[in-house]
This record gives structure tokens, sequence and C-alpha cells, in this order.
């Protein structure tokens, strides 16, 4: 709950938290000295989450406020996650190695992601959901930054490194080579691009970036305030677009062309209203945990929205036309309506891949379905409808492609990285302990109460 100030009233075995906006929260703990922990908590809206430990004080489940139960399996020794049970009995496992990094994911569908790593635990091949392996390999063997990573494909991307860890060459697949520049004191200063194309970056001595000179000689201008915000924005052409901050750093204002935008904040740091260069204003409003109810237009138009306990959006209202929002247990999108009438419908083989979407055409219905191998990859998708039967080329009678919405499969867990991004892990994080949405610390500030 975010606020411009807020008090601690710690009572034997609960915490009560108070905003600016008096909208309070209180945890509710068990446990003595280092093992206390926050076993309720009572939210600003009056919704009520449940979190439960083993004798360790490891996290070893949670309910949510619609009381749906969420299980965490623990290794006995290690105390590491080994599966996580949602509240749809959906599992998702975690495999480790003798370092407790994360050596495979093994999701509902029954497909398998893996890792691999040298002996001094540096990621060395990442096999995806699909099969594909992205490997990587180390010059330096007291780095734990690569100098090449492989993709499925064959193809190759070389990195080298100061000894400062920064990238001084990264060359891509085409064999094309960027080169870096820093000062001494690890700022970027140069970016030198095939064909001698380059720019240049200079800053302060509070190490702010005051200018940027393009391959042109065209030069961009940056300007602060003492408290450290960007205040003004010079372009080439002279033209200078300038920002207005309040006491608590938050800007205000913003001012492009001679025309301005403003905006305004509730007590709680929210933004409340938008005024465009015109003088209209867009009002916001929001709930006790900040999520936005009611917005109000620069053209008067309203909308509103509605959550159910767990923060899924279930109805939006436009000027009258309602929408509701259907979910299934493992809170996947089943169907919208629209004033009572049926809109979209989407359906899920077993696998927990989205196989179907629908809607209502002139009566009947149109569906664009979707096929898959075994490793989950799109394989194909055609349209039929109530009337003329399938569409093999997959376009809709007006010519419109059937495009399929994204996520088309469930998306990997947090905390197994991308693989542009993989070195940057150490592996020692396999995954979120809590579930989105629970705040990191709040087991930590219990302890302390």
């Amino acid at each position: 709950m975010r606020g411009a100030g807020f008090r601690n009233l710690a009572l034997e075995s609960r915490v009560i938290i108070t905003d600016s906006l008096n909208r309070r929260e209180v945890l509710y703990t068990e446990g003595e000295g280092g093992l206390k922990r926050v076993v309720k908590k009572e939210h600003a809206d009056g919704s009520i989450t449940r979190s439960e430990y083993d004798e360790a004080g490891r996290l070893k489940a949670q309910t949510d406020a619609a009381g749906r139960r969420t299980e965490y399996r623990l290794h006995m020794a290690s105390g590491a996650v080994t599966a996580v049970t949602g509240p749809d009995g959906r599992t998702v496992r975690y495999g480790y190695n003798s370092q407790r990094q994360v050596t495979s994911v093994t999701y509902p569908d029954g497909l398998r992601s893996s890792r691999e790593y040298d002996e001094r635990g540096r990621l060395t091949a990442e096999t995806s959901r699909s099969g594909e392996t992205t490997r990587y390999s180390y010059d330096d063997p007291a780095s734990e930054l690569p100098t090449g990573i492989q993709d499925a494909t064959g193809s190759t991307k070389q990195m080298a490194w100061s000894r400062y860890g920064q990238l001084l060459a990264f060359t891509d697949c085409s064999g094309y080579t960027t080169r870096y520049e820093y000062d001494q004191y690890g700022q970027q200063i140069a970016v030198h691009r095939e064909e001698g194309i380059s720019t240049y970056s200079s800053y302060n001595p509070r190490g702010q970036l005051v200018s940027q000179r393009d391959a042109q000689g065209r030069e961009t201008r940056y300007e602060y305030s003492a408290a450290g915000d960007l205040t003004a924005t010079v372009s080439p052409d002279g033209k200078r677009s300038t920002i207005e901050y309040d006491k608590r750093g938050r800007p205000v204002s913003v001012t492009e062309g001679g025309l301005t935008r403003s905006m305004g904040y509730d007590a709680a740091g929210r933004i409340t209203v938008l005024t465009n260069e015109n003088g209209s204003q867009s009002t916001f409003r929001y709930d006790p945990v900040d999520r936005l109810t009611e917005q109000r237009g620069f053209d008067g138009r309203t909308q509103r929205y509605q959550y159910d306990l767990t923060g899924k959006l279930t109805q939006s209202e436009d000027e009258g036309l309602i929408t509701l929002w259907h979910y299934d247990a493992s809170d996947r999108i089943t169907r919208r309506t629209v004033n009572g009438e049926p809109a979209e419908q989407w359906q899920y083989d077993d696998h927990g891949w989205l196989t179907e979407i629908s809607h209502l055409s002139e009566g009947h219905r149109v569906a664009v379905h979707y096929g898959y191998d075994d490793k989950g990859r799109l394989t194909g998708e055609r349209q039929t409808d109530g009337e003329d039967g399938p569409h093999p080329d997959g376009c809709y009678p007006d010519g419109r492609r059937a495009d399929p919405p994204l996520p088309l499969r469930q998306p990997a867990p947090p905390g197994v990285p991308h693989a542009d991004t993989a070195w940057r892990a150490t592996g020692r994080e396999p995954l979120p302990l809590r579930p989105a949405g629970t705040a990191n610390g709040e087991t930590g500030m219990a302890a302390g109460a």
C-alpha cells in the first residue's frame, strides 16, 4: 500500500499499518524471535490472505482472498522449493544440482525446460520448453560474463568485456561489431557501429548525462535541478521541452513547443487528474488497494472498472456498455459478455494451451482453431464459421487475418532468465517464494515487530 506516510502500531501478535489516506492493513504474526512470521493479512479493502509455514519458518502454503490455496513443496534439507501446486491442482516441479542451482522445470502440461552449468556454477546451456538449446561459452575462467552465445540455429554472438565488467564489443550473428568506450568513472561515452557510425555522450561532475551527439554531429542537451531531476531537454534544432516537479520529486507539468500538459496527485502519490494542452481534464479514481476504478476522459466519457477478490478485472463499463469478464480455475479468461450478450469465448486443452477463440458474427459463431506439436509450438490455425464451414487460409470473410492472441501457452515461471540475459543470473534464485502480488518484505517486517 502506497502513501506519503504511515504509522506502525505493534500489538503483541499483530502490526497495524495506517497510511496518509487512513487506509489500514493489519498483519497477524505467530512464532517467536527469528521464527516470527505473518500468518494472516487484512488488506485495506477488507480482504484477507493467509500464509502457512513449516517448523523451520519456511513458507509452505498461501490462501488468497478468494479462499484459493497454493502449496509449496520444500526439499527437507535445503529448503529449496521443489514443487508449486496452484489452486487449480496444476503443479510446476523444479530440479536442482548440488549447488542449489535450478537444473530443470517441469510444467503442468508435461513439457520441461533445463539448464546446465560448469564446475564454477556458470550457465553453459539452456533448453527451452520447445527443445531449443542456447549455449554459453567463457574465455576468462574467473569471469561469469560469457564471451559467446550460440542459439538453437547455430548462430553465434561474441562479446568482449573489460576487467570491470563493461561490455567493450558485441559481434552479432551477421558478423557486425559494435564497440563501446567508457570514461574513468565507468560512464559510457561512445558507441561505434559499423561503417563508421558513432554516437558520443558527455556527463557533468555529478555523473548526469548532459549531452548526446549523433553520427551527423547533431547534439541533444539535458539540464537538471539541484535535486537531480531532469528539467529540460534541448533538441538539435534548438527546441526546448521542460519538466516541473513538486516538492516530492513528482513531475507536475511538461511544456513542449509552448504547450503545457500537467498532472495532479492524491496523498498516496496516485495520478488523479491530467490536464492537456487545451485545458481539458481527465480524472482517475482508485479503490483502497490502488486499482483504477473510474476514468473520465478528456472527451467527458466515463469508464468504470470492477475486480474480484484476487484483483482480476471482472466488469468494465463505458457509457452504459457493460462488459463482463469470466475466468476458469487457472485464472485464464474463458468468455466475455457485453450487455448480457455473448461476445468472445476462449477454450483450452488439457495442457492449458489455447485451442479456440470464437465470437458471434451476424448470428453465427466464427472460430479460430489453433494446433500445436508435442512441444507446444504453434503448427497451424484455421477458421470455421457456422454458415460457410472451414476457412483453411485462416482469414475472415472480409479478408482480415486471424492472428493468434498471445500468450498461446502458459508462460515460463519467473526466475528463469531469457537467453539474452542469462549470464546475469547465478542460477541461485529459482523462483519467487511468494505468489505474485505479495510483498517480499512482508515477512521480514513482521519479524522485526
